[in-house]
């Protein structure tokens, strides 16, 4: 394991390398990272569905143990996701080594491809293979969206922080561990706490969302309603609270 002053040059080094991409690789890495994140939350719901409500502490466990496949995959595989680029372009961000021009045009393009791979999963792999059509993954899918698009404006960007407060831990953690099994495990425990405690996630919520969207559960409009807050949070949880956090903390001058 790296110490946390290593741990910080390699998250800089990272955030730099991500700006330096070319755009093609961009666009197909993001849509890589929101379809395995698609994924992870397609598994979640196949597996949760049919656990009783009243047994929904082992729902939420069940479903975090399933949840962290999709960063893994994107982390030691290769994927973009914006999320996890809040956290390490935003290193690079309070090194003065990118501007923050490059960090808000970094960010909407992986996101735009990120909501077009999660798209992709909801419609096709959900929809059309009949994964969230059939009952009980019809009812599941429509009711977790509603969980996530109830939530006040405070309350999903409040929560949206707590998430990406974890999500920027698990990518911290990944660039500590020196081999794949200590990535894995240092990319699992915090997706799956943030899973389990019910903490939004942007991107999840654009697969989660338009799945009940497709199969008549949900709206554009509450879809947008709950990004808005979520996203923000997120920039919060990843460029505060570890990049940050870590930079000042961390940073020898």
């Amino acid at each position: 394991m790296f110490t946390p002053e290593e741990i910080l040059q390699k998250s800089i080094t990272a955030g730099v390398n991500k700006l330096k991409k070319p755009l093609l690789a961009q666009m197909i890495l993001g849509f890589i990272g929101g379809a395995m994140i698609s994924i992870g939350f397609l598994a979640y719901v196949r597996v949760t569905a049919s656990i009783p409500n009243d047994l929904a502490s082992v729902k939420s466990l069940v479903g975090g143990l399933v949840f962290p496949i999709g960063l893994i995959v994107i982390l030691l595989a290769g994927g973009e996701l914006a999320t996890g680029n809040m956290m390490a372009v935003g290193s690079a961000i309070f090194d003065k080594q990118a501007k923050w021009s490059d960090y808000l045009k970094n960010l909407l393009i992986i996101t735009l491809f990120n909501f077009i791979g999660a798209i992709f999963v909801a419609y096709f792999f959900g929809h059309v293979v009949g994964l969230t059509h059939a009952v009980p993954f019809r009812d599941a899918v429509i009711a977790v969206a509603a969980g996530k698009t109830k939530a006040s404006f405070l309350s999903a960007f409040i929560s949206a922080i707590g998430c990406n407060w974890l999500v920027g831990l698990a990518v911290w953690l990944s660039f500590g561990a020196k081999d794949a099994t200590g990535k894995i495990l240092g990319i699992w425990f915090p997706i799956m706490i943030f899973v389990a405690v019910g903490f939004q996630h942007s991107i999840a919520n654009c697969f989660i969302i338009p799945a009940a969207i497709f199969e008549g559960g949900s709206t554009w409009g509450l879809f947008f309603q709950n990004f808005v807050p979520v996203y923000l949070g997120n920039i919060i949880g990843g460029l505060i609270f570890v990049a940050g956090f870590y930079y000042f903390s961390y940073v020898k001058k």
